[in-house]
């Protein structure tokens, strides 16, 4: 067995139930999961057409680097979207939704025979990030979100030491769980950290697409460009059409930036066997060359936010983030772990503890103290979530 296994810490969402196991929900309430950042809005039927107009493509296999129809069609996303130019043939490459490929990502840039190979994390984190430094042989450092900078990583806190052995930076923006979204000024921080130690960036932007501001949120590519480097030069973005269309089950994303990174990656991938299927290839033509079903599903979120925020507002400390479908709320007394036991408990309303998303770094848990909450179910059930959470903590 590969021993890195042994490194592996349990997900989330294991250590939840553990912590449960010794509940039993509320059964006078139906179960409402604010826990799992699943999209519940409807998947839109052009989409779903489009799909199933590509089964006959079933008879073949499919190129490792996907259809060039498929990549000019992300290509031409990205023009649209943040005014940048990406070659298709080098600078993109379909993957199978951006998890998996921000996990084998890793496993294609990291040297683990260099002492000391690190692998930066924001935290608190995605764990697929965590998970994948492990399993490539790096070791992992933590920039802790701020509270006074709207719950941004403080990349300040990393010391040139760890930077200097750094082989590879995830960032996540707008981020998980905290939604805030990286400003010009922190990526040209980064950028130059970058050049001066050589670590590759990895930019985690699936929820690039669900904000609540009149601009939308900076990607990496953008930032880039303003910054001149229009190589995208050790930079790598990683984007989905889970969220952003409601597809989560279709699995389909893509990275895009550094040829050199590019070419290294499609080789890696073509010995791992992850070519998109046809008809997902088709179907991902179609959602990424339509906006109108994003602005709509753009539109469902901040109806939701509009009425769930103000309402939770009342009993603690939370507020509109800057993108994502998550609030980071602070649990009242400042135990996270006793808030999502006791909403199960008495009101059958699950969220995730926002200790389980990070690590005691720099002396702190920087999540320790909130929770959670995905705002993925329609409208009516994550207002009745937010009525038994204004009840729970107004009777606690």
């Amino acid at each position: 067995m590969n021993l890195r296994l042994g490194l592996l810490h349990p997900y989330p969402f294991e250590r939840l139930r553990a912590l449960t196991a010794d509940i039993t929900p509320s059964r006078a309430h139906t179960p409402i999961n604010l826990g799992i950042g699943e999209p519940k809005h409807p998947t839109p039927a052009f989409v779903t057409d489009a799909l199933i107009a590509g089964l006959s493509g079933l008879s073949g296999y499919p190129p490792t680097a996907g259809d060039p129809s498929l990549r000019e069609a992300i290509a031409a996303w990205l023009r649209r979207r943040y005014r940048v130019a990406v070659d298709p043939a080098t600078q993109v490459l379909p993957v199978l939704g951006s998890r998996e490929a921000l996990f084998s990502f890793a496993q294609t840039v990291i040297d683990p025979s260099k002492p000391g190979a690190t692998v930066v994390c924001p935290n608190p984190f995605y764990q697929i990030y965590e998970g994948a430094a492990l399993l490539a042989g790096a070791q992992t450092a933590f920039a802790n979100s701020d509270p006074t900078r709207n719950y941004a990583a403080d990349w300040g806190a990393i010391d040139d030491a760890t930077w200097a052995r750094t082989q590879l930076l995830y960032v996540c923006s707008p981020g998980n769980p905290t939604g805030a979204v990286m400003p010009l000024v922190e990526w040209q921080r980064l950028f130059e950290l970058s050049d001066r130690h050589g670590f590759v960036i990895a930019s985690d932007e699936c929820y690039s697409e669900i904000y609540f501001r009149d601009e939308p949120p900076l990607g990496a590519l953008e930032a880039a460009r303003a910054c001149g480097r229009d190589d995208y030069r050790r930079l790598v973005v990683f984007s989905s059409l889970s969220k952003r269309s409601n597809v989560p089950g279709m699995r389909s994303g893509f990275v895009a930036g550094d040829a050199a990174l590019i070419k290294a990656y499609l080789l890696y991938r073509t010995y791992h066997g992850s070519a998109m299927s046809p008809p997902v290839q088709r179907a991902s033509i179609a959602a990424w060359s339509d906006e109108a079903h994003v602005v709509e599903n753009r539109d469902l979120y901040r109806a939701k936010f509009a009425q769930v925020t103000p309402l939770l507002a009342e009993v603690m400390d939370v507020r509109l983030p800057d993108a994502a479908f998550y609030l980071w709320a602070a649990a009242p007394g400042g135990d996270d772990v006793a808030l999502a036991r006791g909403l199960l408990a008495q009101y059958n309303v699950t969220v995730l503890p926002g200790s389980l998303l990070a690590r005691t770094a720099h002396g702190v848990n920087p999540g320790s103290g909130r929770v959670r909450m995905a705002l993925v179910a329609p409208v009516a059930e994550c207002l009745e979530a937010a009525r038994r959470i204004v009840s729970y903590l107004q009777h606690t």
